[in-house]
């Protein structure tokens, strides 16, 4: 695509299209991660460990990993518009009746399949916006959409851990979902039709050589693996730090602990200034700092003492979200061709992250509590350090 046919920011197409994608990853990370916040509520409700409660954010990204290839082949032939349309409204309307699930088993199956609905979004969204927003304005164009994630994100999980306090934890999540839904809506209603995309036929032997050689290319791949060892960190860090907080010795009532969230609010900044960054001072500066700012904030994160606890938790949001922002930028910048299959990838990497490494860090948790989760992700952080270096390397940038 030509880099005059696109959105060019100050326009109203841009406009429009900025802000539909950001409704859109409002309303499918509050589909994924509503849950989040309650993970200690059903540890009570339903008898289950930790571990087990975590099972209810795993399975939802872990079956959306599985079906964001499908869903960026999908796409190829119905188009981005009809796929992330069809998904953001299906999924949502889901969760409106996913809280009255009789038992613990039924809501994760209903969460499972939650996670197939929302592929569509992500797998689609940065393919969209590479496509049919300027090159010069791709990098805030993308910072936007994922602050539209992290707001998501943090409204999912803040609403129901306030509503707790008011009501059952089933109408805590229904009006979650509620939200979720009205968001989806505005979202199909709003985003503008494509204007570069041409369908393409679906051919599954076609789409394997399109991902084998994304997967040739040593940048790309170092880019997948940041995907799933930042991310699976992040997911780790918020799904076992209510139980910290709720513990001794902070002993924090649930509705308080559920305020930590509002710490999400610093990679919504953080993404949308790592976006506009990125285009001006390089992706490997920016990244780099990124990552710098995450392993200070879970160092910080260790004192059993709350001012250095969540400004370490502060630091490792900001600093998560910016990697992400320029990573994800970085990925659609790179594949000059076959966008969707390297958007899919790179998402691929990173709920399999969020559902592989999350649930697997309720082990370290049970086993050593915070200093076992944050040597667990000091672990994926030093991954992270090494596919860097071997990035910028291989980038010259």
């Amino acid at each position: 695509m030509p880099a005059s046919t696109g959105h060019r920011l100050g326009e109203g197409g841009y406009k429009r299209a900025s802000l539909a994608l950001f409704a859109a990853g409002l309303a499918t990370f509050m589909t994924l991660y509503y849950v989040q916040g309650l993970l200690p509520v059903f540890s009570e409700h339903y008898g289950v460990s930790p571990a087990t409660s975590a099972l209810a954010v795993s399975v939802a990204t872990g079956l959306l990993a599985l079906a964001i290839v499908p869903a960026s082949v999908l796409s190829e032939r119905y188009g981005r518009v009809r796929v992330m349309t069809i998904s953001a409204v299906s999924a949502t309307l889901l969760g409106v009746v996913l809280p009255w699930s009789p038992t613990f088993e039924v809501l994760l199956a209903g969460r499972a399949l939650q996670g197939l609905l929302c592929a569509g979004v992500p797998a689609v969204a940065m393919a969209y916006l590479a496509e049919e927003i300027d090159a010069r304005s791709l990098g805030t164009a993308m910072g936007t959409y994922v602050a539209g994630t992290t707001i998501g994100g943090l409204v999912g999980r803040l609403i129901p851990t306030l509503a707790i306090d008011i009501t059952d934890w089933q109408w805590a999540l229904e009006i979650a979902s509620l939200v979720a839904l009205l968001f989806a809506v505005w979202f199909a209603r709003q985003v503008p039709a494509s204007r570069q995309f041409e369908p393409r036929p679906v051919a599954p032997m076609q789409t394997v050589r399109n991902l084998a050689a994304h997967l040739r290319d040593t940048p790309l791949l170092c880019l997948f693996g940041l995907a799933f060892v930042l991310m699976g960190g992040f997911v780790t860090v918020y799904n076992f730090l209510g139980y910290r907080l709720i513990a001794s010795p902070f002993d924090l009532p649930a509705t308080l602990a559920g305020l930590v969230f509002l710490l999400y609010l610093a990679g919504t900044v953080s993404s949308a200034t790592a976006g506009r960054m990125s285009d001006s001072l390089g992706r490997s500066r920016v990244l780099i700092g990124a990552m710098i700012l995450m392993v200070g904030g879970l160092a910080l994160s260790l004192p059993d003492w709350l001012p250095t606890v969540l400004i370490g938790i502060l630091l490792f949001t900001a600093g998560f979200f910016a990697a992400h922002s320029v990573a994800s930028g970085w990925v659609s910048a790179r594949a000059t061709t076959h966008r969707a299959e390297a958007s899919s990838l790179y998402l691929l990497g990173y709920y399999l992250g969020s559902s592989i490494v999350g649930a697997l860090g309720g082990v370290a948790f049970t086993l050593a509590g915070w200093i076992g989760v944050a040597g667990y992700v000091g672990t994926f952080m030093l991954a992270a350090v090494i596919l860097t270096w071997i990035l910028v390397r291989a980038t010259h940038r």
